[in-house]
């Protein structure tokens, strides 16, 4: 059974009760991660309308699976993903078949999926069904990786880390680009401390999502690796082909990314450090991040914090409204006293 629109309200209002904001649970999700078994790998996926969930489950249902996927398996699929978003929709039936000639089970509600299973990759296409499902799967205790993007509105986002937080289950929210290895060279040090940052990926627009979050996340979700947490506010420059963000972080760095609509859909970017600059790319594909999902199952410790997954959403939807007013700068914080206000209404 869904979970009721009262109990998802109860939730959103209580965070703008709480003027909750980037600290939601930041990296202390340590302290009420659950160690999961290592016996318990019953992997249930939620959501059969991306790409995501059938490349997932070839990889893990693979019998020759390397041992960095630990023996866990799809064992059973709750399929229905987006009611209203074509390109999501149409891709069901395909992809249920796909999945079953991997020996996944195909169950018609979550309540049943979650009866079989460990562990939960919540793959649904469309953010807006996020908080809903994910209530479900947390007031199972399951642990949860929520595919990006983590929800179609920063208020939903905020829940989600609150309703984690309130259950004691471990989430985590991720696009795959942030384990291009480029990447991860300059998390681990390789330029020195980055001096500054600039991303781009494909930007297709979907009209239910803020602008930035249907595809452009992935070019955000690179610039925020190598950048991190604390930009104050950001300049959006549009055109039917092109959009330009430029953040400008607490301590006077400034990040930019580039959304592509036009040319080569591609992904990458440039890392500036006191040692040095660094290509970001190519896109390295999903098991980077596939091995980090994993691992999360494995140990309970989200590998990316509730602060910055929040964070990145204020920045793409402060973006949004630097683009309504025609370009002007916006504040981050703004855009967390906008999501609680929404919430409030609610």
């Amino acid at each position: 059974m869904q979970e009721s629109n009262s109990s998802r309200r109860n939730f959103i209002r209580n965070i703008a009760t709480a003027g909750v904001a980037l600290g939601l649970a930041g990296g202390n999700f340590s302290l009420y991660g659950q160690n999961v078994s290592r016996e318990k790998k019953r992997v249930g996926i939620i959501g059969l309308d991306t790409s995501h969930s059938v490349a997932f489950t070839k990889v893990l249902n693979d019998p020759q699976a390397a041992p960095e996927y630990g023996g866990y398996k799809v064992v059973v699929a709750y399929p229905k993903g987006s009611n209203d978003i074509e390109s999501s929709v149409k891709r069901i039936p395909g992809y249920i078949e796909e999945v079953q000639k991997y020996g996944v089970k195909i169950v018609d509600s979550i309540k049943k999926l979650l009866n079989e299973v460990d562990v939960v990759l919540l793959e649904t296409n469309d953010g807006r069904l996020h908080l809903e499902q994910a209530l479900q799967v947390f007031k199972a205790g399951k642990p949860t990786f929520i595919d990006k993007p983590i929800a179609a509105s920063l208020a939903d986002a905020m829940a989600i880390f609150e309703a984690a937080k309130r259950y004691k289950v471990p989430v985590f929210s991720s696009s795959s680009l942030r384990y291009m290895p480029s990447a991860q060279e300059v998390v681990q040090g390789k330029v020195g401390k980055v001096l500054g940052a600039e991303a781009f990926s494909p930007m297709h627009l979907e009209s239910t999502h803020p602008d930035l979050v249907w595809y452009g996340i992935h070019g955000v979700e690179t610039l925020y690796t190598v950048m991190g947490t604390g930009c104050k506010s950001v300049v959006r420059v549009h055109t039917p082909d092109t959009d330009v963000v430029v953040g400008t972080w607490a301590d006077g760095r400034i990040g930019t990314f580039r959304g592509l609509r036009k040319g080569k859909p591609d992904y990458g970017g440039m890392a500036f450090g006191e040692k040095g600059n660094l290509a970001l790319g190519p896109y390295g594909g999903y098991n980077p991040l596939l091995i980090q999902i994993i691992k999360f199952f494995q140990t309970g410790q989200p590998p990316v914090s509730a602060e910055e997954t929040t964070e990145m959403f204020a920045f793409m939807e402060a973006a949004d409204e630097s683009k309504r007013h025609g370009g002007v700068p916006v504040t981050l914080e703004s855009a967390y006293q906008k999501a609680r206000q929404a919430a409030a209404r609610k």
